[in-house]
Protein backbone atom coordinates (compact mmCIF):
# COMPACT_ATOMS: atom_id res chain seq x y z
CA UNK A 1 0.00 0.00 0.00
CA UNK A 2 1.53 3.41 -1.35
CA UNK A 3 2.31 5.67 2.15
CA UNK A 4 1.72 9.19 0.68
CA UNK A 5 -0.75 10.36 -2.24
CA UNK A 6 0.05 11.73 -5.13
CA UNK A 7 0.93 15.03 -5.89
CA UNK A 8 -1.34 17.38 -6.40
CA UNK A 9 -1.19 17.36 -9.97
CA UNK A 10 -1.42 13.29 -10.73
CA UNK A 11 -4.99 13.70 -12.47
CA UNK A 12 -3.30 13.94 -15.94
CA UNK A 13 -4.63 12.75 -19.23
CA UNK A 14 -3.24 9.91 -20.50
CA UNK A 15 -0.48 9.66 -23.10
CA UNK A 16 1.29 7.79 -25.64
CA UNK A 17 1.73 3.93 -25.27
CA UNK A 18 4.73 2.33 -26.54
CA UNK A 19 4.24 -1.61 -26.49
CA UNK A 20 7.59 -3.78 -25.62
CA UNK A 21 9.31 -5.23 -28.88
CA UNK A 22 7.74 -8.70 -30.10
CA UNK A 23 8.29 -12.12 -28.29
CA UNK A 24 8.92 -10.21 -24.48
CA UNK A 25 7.81 -12.76 -22.38
CA UNK A 26 8.27 -10.84 -18.73
CA UNK A 27 6.58 -7.06 -19.53
CA UNK A 28 6.06 -4.52 -16.93
CA UNK A 29 3.96 -1.13 -17.70
CA UNK A 30 5.84 2.22 -16.36
CA UNK A 31 2.96 4.98 -16.52
CA UNK A 32 5.74 8.06 -16.23
CA UNK A 33 4.39 11.95 -15.62
CA UNK A 34 5.17 13.63 -18.67
CA UNK A 35 4.76 17.41 -19.07
CA UNK A 36 7.25 20.23 -21.09
CA UNK A 37 6.41 23.71 -19.82
CA UNK A 38 8.39 24.87 -23.10
CA UNK A 39 5.93 22.66 -25.43
CA UNK A 40 3.21 23.93 -23.65
CA UNK A 41 -0.19 21.59 -23.28
CA UNK A 42 -1.22 19.73 -20.58
CA UNK A 43 0.53 17.05 -18.57
CA UNK A 44 0.10 13.15 -19.01
CA UNK A 45 1.09 9.72 -18.45
CA UNK A 46 2.77 8.39 -21.08
CA UNK A 47 3.04 4.59 -20.84
CA UNK A 48 5.98 2.32 -21.45
CA UNK A 49 6.22 -1.53 -21.63
CA UNK A 50 9.32 -2.65 -20.75
CA UNK A 51 10.80 -6.58 -21.00
CA UNK A 52 12.27 -7.61 -17.75
CA UNK A 53 14.33 -10.38 -19.18
CA UNK A 54 16.25 -7.29 -20.77
CA UNK A 55 16.26 -4.64 -17.52
CA UNK A 56 18.18 -4.51 -14.57
CA UNK A 57 16.13 -4.92 -11.17
CA UNK A 58 15.77 -0.92 -10.24
CA UNK A 59 13.66 1.41 -11.44
CA UNK A 60 16.25 3.76 -12.43
CA UNK A 61 17.27 0.83 -14.70
CA UNK A 62 14.03 0.40 -16.34
CA UNK A 63 13.99 4.65 -17.09
CA UNK A 64 17.49 4.50 -18.72
CA UNK A 65 15.96 1.83 -20.98
CA UNK A 66 13.44 3.75 -21.72
CA UNK A 67 15.43 6.91 -22.35
CA UNK A 68 18.21 4.82 -24.44
CA UNK A 69 15.94 2.45 -26.33
CA UNK A 70 12.30 4.14 -26.69
CA UNK A 71 12.09 7.46 -25.73
CA UNK A 72 14.89 9.91 -25.79
CA UNK A 73 12.74 12.96 -24.81
CA UNK A 74 11.94 11.62 -21.55
CA UNK A 75 13.98 13.46 -19.09
CA UNK A 76 15.08 13.00 -15.35
CA UNK A 77 18.00 13.33 -13.05
CA UNK A 78 20.34 10.88 -12.04
CA UNK A 79 24.14 10.02 -10.95
CA UNK A 80 25.96 7.78 -9.00
CA UNK A 81 23.02 5.11 -9.13
CA UNK A 82 24.06 3.64 -5.41
CA UNK A 83 21.81 5.50 -3.21
CA UNK A 84 24.97 8.40 -2.75
CA UNK A 85 23.73 11.36 -4.56
CA UNK A 86 19.64 11.98 -3.99
CA UNK A 87 19.75 13.01 -8.23
CA UNK A 88 16.94 10.05 -8.75
CA UNK A 89 14.59 11.21 -6.19
CA UNK A 90 10.67 10.89 -7.52
CA UNK A 91 7.71 10.11 -6.43
CA UNK A 92 6.91 6.26 -7.38
CA UNK A 93 3.82 3.91 -6.55
CA UNK A 94 3.24 6.57 -4.33
CA UNK A 95 6.15 7.25 -1.99
CA UNK A 96 8.79 9.32 -2.38
CA UNK A 97 11.99 7.37 -2.99
CA UNK A 98 15.52 6.92 -4.79
CA UNK A 99 14.78 5.10 -8.22
CA UNK A 100 18.01 3.77 -7.66
CA UNK A 101 17.04 1.92 -4.59
CA UNK A 102 13.62 0.91 -5.78
CA UNK A 103 13.05 -2.31 -6.60
CA UNK A 104 10.63 -3.22 -10.04
CA UNK A 105 9.92 -6.59 -8.34
CA UNK A 106 8.58 -4.89 -5.07
CA UNK A 107 6.07 -3.08 -6.97
CA UNK A 108 2.57 -4.68 -7.38
CA UNK A 109 1.06 -4.12 -11.05
CA UNK A 110 2.04 -0.94 -12.82
CA UNK A 111 4.48 1.32 -12.04
CA UNK A 112 3.52 4.89 -11.59
CA UNK A 113 5.68 7.75 -11.80
CA UNK A 114 5.64 11.55 -11.14
CA UNK A 115 8.54 13.73 -9.76
CA UNK A 116 8.51 14.44 -6.33
CA UNK A 117 4.92 16.57 -5.27
CA UNK A 118 4.57 19.79 -4.81
CA UNK A 119 7.65 21.04 -6.30
CA UNK A 120 7.57 23.39 -9.40
CA UNK A 121 8.38 20.89 -12.54
CA UNK A 122 11.43 21.78 -15.08
CA UNK A 123 10.84 19.09 -17.63
CA UNK A 124 9.24 15.82 -16.46
CA UNK A 125 10.42 14.00 -13.32
CA UNK A 126 12.79 17.11 -13.04
CA UNK A 127 12.09 19.03 -9.86
CA UNK A 128 13.26 22.79 -9.74
CA UNK A 129 15.08 22.23 -6.33
CA UNK A 130 16.28 26.54 -6.66
CA UNK A 131 14.19 27.62 -3.77
CA UNK A 132 14.30 24.89 -1.55
CA UNK A 133 18.71 25.19 -2.29
CA UNK A 134 18.26 28.64 -1.38
CA UNK A 135 16.84 27.42 2.34
CA UNK A 136 20.18 25.09 3.10
CA UNK A 137 22.17 27.80 2.20
CA UNK A 138 20.09 29.48 4.45
CA UNK A 139 21.10 27.84 7.49
CA UNK A 140 25.33 28.13 7.02
CA UNK A 141 26.02 24.37 6.27
CA UNK A 142 29.72 24.57 7.03
CA UNK A 143 31.75 24.70 10.58
CA UNK A 144 31.64 28.49 12.27
CA UNK A 145 34.24 28.49 14.83
CA UNK A 146 36.16 31.58 16.51
CA UNK A 147 39.27 29.66 17.65
CA UNK A 148 41.97 29.83 15.60
CA UNK A 149 42.67 26.31 13.72
CA UNK A 150 45.45 24.50 15.16
CA UNK A 151 48.19 24.79 12.75
CA UNK A 152 49.61 21.07 13.46
CA UNK A 153 46.66 19.25 13.40
CA UNK A 154 42.87 19.12 12.57
CA UNK A 155 39.98 19.92 14.75
CA UNK A 156 39.64 16.43 17.17
CA UNK A 157 36.41 14.96 18.13
CA UNK A 158 35.57 12.43 20.86
CA UNK A 159 34.55 9.31 19.83
CA UNK A 160 31.13 10.25 22.15
CA UNK A 161 30.98 13.71 19.91
CA UNK A 162 31.38 11.92 16.70
CA UNK A 163 28.68 9.28 17.38
CA UNK A 164 25.93 11.97 17.64
CA UNK A 165 26.65 13.02 13.88
CA UNK A 166 25.55 9.79 13.39
CA UNK A 167 21.94 9.29 11.78
CA UNK A 168 22.85 13.14 10.39
CA UNK A 169 25.38 13.22 8.17
CA UNK A 170 24.21 10.57 6.15
CA UNK A 171 21.49 12.74 4.23
CA UNK A 172 22.05 12.86 0.89
CA UNK A 173 19.71 16.17 0.39
CA UNK A 174 17.20 14.38 -2.11
CA UNK A 175 14.49 15.62 -0.34
CA UNK A 176 12.68 12.91 -0.49
CA UNK A 177 11.42 14.06 3.24
CA UNK A 178 10.03 18.07 2.91
CA UNK A 179 8.69 16.68 -0.29
CA UNK A 180 6.24 14.14 1.88
CA UNK A 181 5.80 16.87 4.56
CA UNK A 182 2.29 18.89 4.18
CA UNK A 183 3.48 21.43 6.58
CA UNK A 184 6.04 22.24 3.55
CA UNK A 185 3.66 21.55 0.75
CA UNK A 186 1.43 24.47 2.14
CA UNK A 187 4.54 26.63 3.98
CA UNK A 188 7.77 26.06 1.93
CA UNK A 189 7.88 30.19 1.77
CA UNK A 190 8.96 30.32 4.98
CA UNK A 191 9.09 26.67 6.61
CA UNK A 192 12.73 24.82 6.62
CA UNK A 193 11.21 21.82 6.06
CA UNK A 194 12.44 18.19 7.13
CA UNK A 195 15.89 18.17 5.34
CA UNK A 196 16.56 21.50 6.09
CA UNK A 197 16.55 21.03 9.57
CA UNK A 198 17.83 17.84 9.57
CA UNK A 199 20.99 19.26 8.13
CA UNK A 200 20.56 23.09 9.94
CA UNK A 201 21.03 19.89 13.74
CA UNK A 202 23.60 18.72 12.04
CA UNK A 203 26.17 21.56 12.60
CA UNK A 204 24.02 22.27 15.47
CA UNK A 205 25.32 18.82 17.38
CA UNK A 206 29.04 18.78 15.95
CA UNK A 207 31.24 19.58 18.78
CA UNK A 208 33.94 21.74 16.53
CA UNK A 209 31.22 24.62 16.04
CA UNK A 210 31.28 27.66 18.18
CA UNK A 211 28.17 28.99 16.57
CA UNK A 212 25.13 27.47 18.53
CA UNK A 213 23.96 30.57 19.36
CA UNK A 214 23.57 32.02 16.57
CA UNK A 215 22.01 28.99 14.63
CA UNK A 216 19.27 28.33 17.59
CA UNK A 217 18.59 32.15 17.06
CA UNK A 218 18.10 31.86 13.62
CA UNK A 219 15.98 29.18 13.56
CA UNK A 220 13.51 29.84 16.63
CA UNK A 221 10.73 31.64 14.64
CA UNK A 222 7.00 30.78 14.58
CA UNK A 223 7.77 29.22 10.51
CA UNK A 224 11.15 28.01 10.11
CA UNK A 225 11.09 25.61 12.61
CA UNK A 226 7.74 25.35 14.39
CA UNK A 227 5.59 24.42 11.43
CA UNK A 228 6.56 20.72 12.14
CA UNK A 229 3.28 18.70 13.71
CA UNK A 230 5.66 15.26 13.39
CA UNK A 231 3.32 13.41 11.42
CA UNK A 232 6.50 11.25 10.53
CA UNK A 233 6.22 11.10 6.69
CA UNK A 234 9.86 12.71 6.94
CA UNK A 235 10.97 9.76 8.98
CA UNK A 236 8.83 7.31 7.09
CA UNK A 237 9.78 7.97 3.31
CA UNK A 238 13.74 8.61 4.55
CA UNK A 239 15.53 6.51 1.50
CA UNK A 240 18.72 6.27 4.13
CA UNK A 241 16.63 5.16 6.89
CA UNK A 242 16.83 8.93 8.86
CA UNK A 243 14.73 10.52 11.30
CA UNK A 244 13.96 14.00 10.79
CA UNK A 245 11.26 14.39 13.13
CA UNK A 246 13.70 13.69 15.90
CA UNK A 247 16.14 16.00 14.66
CA UNK A 248 13.81 18.97 14.86
CA UNK A 249 12.42 17.77 18.26
CA UNK A 250 16.25 17.74 19.27
CA UNK A 251 16.63 21.32 18.13
CA UNK A 252 12.99 22.44 19.56
CA UNK A 253 14.46 21.01 23.01
CA UNK A 254 17.83 22.67 22.69
CA UNK A 255 15.59 26.10 22.50
CA UNK A 256 13.44 25.60 25.00
CA UNK A 257 16.48 24.37 27.62
CA UNK A 258 18.27 27.62 27.22
CA UNK A 259 15.70 29.61 28.02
Amino acid sequence: MAEFTLPANSKVAPGKTFPAPAGAKRVRRFKIYRWDPEAGGNPRLDTYEVDRDACGPMVLDALIKIKNETDTTLTFRRSCREGICGSCAMNIDGTNTLACLKAIDDIPGEVRIYPLPHMPVIKDLVPDLTHIYAQYRSIKPWLQRESPQPPDREQAQSVAEREKLDGLWECILCFCCSTACPSYWWNADRYLGPAILLQAYRWIADSRDENTGERLDQLEDPFRLYRCHTIMNCTRTCPKGLNPAKAIAEIKKLIVMRR
